[in-house]
C-alpha cells in the first residue's frame, strides 16, 4: 500500500517550518528532497568508506569502486536498458546532452543540417544545439505545442526533412507538465532514418521508463530530481550509437594507454567518463533509485495522478488564475499567473510567507515563455510525498495573493 504519511516520514526536511508555517514543498520540478536513506548513505560513504575509484587495489578503493559501479546496473534496471554498458554516469542531464552534442553530433553535422526541437524544451536541451548552430551552421527547427500545451507526435515526424540529423525532445515539460508520447515520436522518426534523443529529466520522475520500449537512441536523467544528490545523473546511449561517439572530455580513467605520440581510449562506457567522478553523489543516487524501485514507479505515478486531478479541480475554481497548459495528459506540474499586474516573483513571495515553496521565473524555458506570451510564471510541481492537504494550503495562499494584488 502507498502510504504517503509513512513516505513523508522518510524525508526529514518535510517536518520543518518556514516562516512559522509547516513547509509545503512544491518545487520538485527544480529539485526534489532527499530521503533519510540517501542522506545516511552519503554520510557513510564520506565518513567511513571514502576513496577514489578504479585506481587503487586497497580495501577502501575496492569498496568505493564496487558501490560506485553497482549504480550503473541500478540505472540500467530503472530504465530497462539492455545492458549496463549502455549507461554513462555523469553529473546530470546537462552533461549528458552536451556529451551527445560534442561526441556524436558535432563530428557528423555540417552547415545546413537540421536538429528538430519542440518549443517546450529546457535550456539544457537547447543551448548545446545552439553551440552547433553558432559554430557549424546547423539549423534548429522548432515544433510548436497546441493551445492546450500538448505536442502532437505527428507534427514532430512531419518536420523531418532530407537534412534532419537528430530529433531532441523532452518526455515531460518542466513548465506545463505535458507528457509527450516519445515512443510514437521515436517510431515515426526512426522510420525516416533519424536518431532520437529524449530529455528524461522530468519524465523519469513521474512514471516508469522503458528505453527499450521507447526505442530512443539517447535518454538523459538527473539524480537530484529523482530524490538523489545533486551532481549525479546518467545518459543511456544505445550500443550502436555509443560505438559512433568520440570522447567528450579527456583525462584519467577514460584511457587505456597514453604516450607522447598517441592515446588508446578505454572501452565504452568508461571511454566517456573522464577524471575522478562524483563518487559519493553517484552512490547516493543509487540508493535513491533503490528507494524509488521499492516504492514502485507505477505506485508513484498513481499517487501523483490523483494529486494532479485534485489540483486541477481546486485551481479550476479560481477564475482569476491563469493556468498555462490544460492538456489532460500531464504530470502534476502547474504553471500559472494571476490576473492583474502581480509579477510571478511577488506571488511566490506571498506563498513563501505561508510556507509554500514554488518556483517563479522563466524556468529555463525561454522559447516556451515566448510561445505562451508571458515573461514568467509561478510553478507548483508535485512529488511522491505531497498531499491533497498541501494542495488546499496552496489554494489558500493563492487566495491571499489575489486579495493583496487583485
Amino acid at each position: 500500500m502507498y502510504d504517503v504519511n509513512n513516505i513523508r516520514a522518510d524525508f526529514p526536511i518535510l517536518g520543518r517550518e518556514v516562516n512559522g508555517k509547516p513547509l509545503v514543498y512544491l518545487d520538485n520540478g527544480a529539485s526534489a528532497q532527499k530521503p533519510q536513506v540517501v542522506i545516511d548513505a552519503i554520510t557513510q560513504a564520506y565518513s567511513m568508506e571514502y576513496s577514489n575509484v578504479h585506481r587503487g587495489l586497497h580495501y577502501l578503493s575496492n569498496l568505493a569502486t564496487d558501490k560506485y559501479e553497482a549504480v550503473r546496473g541500478k540505472i540500467a534496471k530503472f530504465l530497462n536498458a539492455a545492458s549496463e554498458n549502455e549507461i554513462v554516469l555523469n553529473s546530470g542531464t546537462t552533461e549528458g546532452i552536451n556529451m551527445v552534442a560534442y561526441g556524436w553530433a558535432m563530428p557528423r553535422l555540417q552547415a545546413g543540417d537540421e536538429i528538430i526541437l519542440s518549443v517546450m524544451e529546457h535550456h539544457a536541451n537547447i543551448v548545446p544545439w545552439h553551440f552547433l548552430r553558432e559554430r557549424q551552421g546547423v539549423v534548429l527547427k522548432w515544433v510548436d505545442v497546441d493551445s492546450t500545451g500538448a505536442l502532437d507526435p505527428q507534427a514532430v515526424i512531419d518536420a523531418i526533412g532530407p537534412k534532419t540529423k537528430l530529433v531532441a525532445v523532452t518526455q515531460c515539460s518542466n513548465v506545463l507538465g505535458t507528457m509527450v508520447d516519445v515512443k510514437a515520436i521515436t517510431d515515426g522518426v526512426h522510420a525516416k532514418g533519424v536518431p532520437v534523443l529524449v530529455d528524461g529529466s522530468q519524465g523519469s520522475v513521474h512514471a516508469p521508463v522503458d528505453v527499450q520500449d521507447i526505442g530512443c537512441d539517447f535518454y538523459a536523467i538527473t539524480g537530484h530530481k529523482l530524490y538523489g544528490p545533486s551532481g549525479s545523473g546518467a545518459i543511456y546511449c544505445k550500443a550502436e550509437r555509443m560505438a559512433e561517439m568520440r570522447p567528450f572530455i579527456g583525462g584519467g580513467d577514460m584511457i587505456k594507454e597514453v604516450s607522447k605520440d598517441a592515446v588508446i581510449y578505454n572501452d565504452p562506457p568508461m571511454k566517456f567518463e573522464a577524471g575522478t567522478p562524483g563518487i559519493v553523489q553517484t552512490i547516493g543516487f543509487g540508493v535513491a533509485l533503490d528507494y524509488l524501485m521499492d516504492l514502485g514507479m507505477e505506485n508513484v505515478a498513481t499517487h501523483e495522478a490523483e494529486l494532479r486531478d485534485y489540483t486541477v479541480q481546486k485551481l479550476s475554481g479560481l477564475n482569476w488564475l491563469q493556468v498555462q497548459g490544460t492538456t489532460a495528459d500531464k504530470a502534476a506540474i502547474f504553471s500559472f499567473t494571476l490576473d492583474g499586474a502581480a509579477h510571478a516573483h511577488d506571488i511566490s513571495t506571498i506563498l513563501d510567507k505561508k510556507g509554500v515553496a514554488v518556483r517563479a521565473g522563466h524556468h529555463c524555458a525561454g522559447p516556451l515563455m515566448e510561445h505562451l506570451g508571458v515573461t514568467a510564471t509561478c510553478r507548483a510541481s508535485f512529488g511522491l510525498y505531497n498531499t491533497t492537504d498541501e494542495v488546499d494550503t496552496l489554494v489558500q495562499a493563492l487566495e491571499l495573493a489575489h486579495e493583496l494584488f487583485g
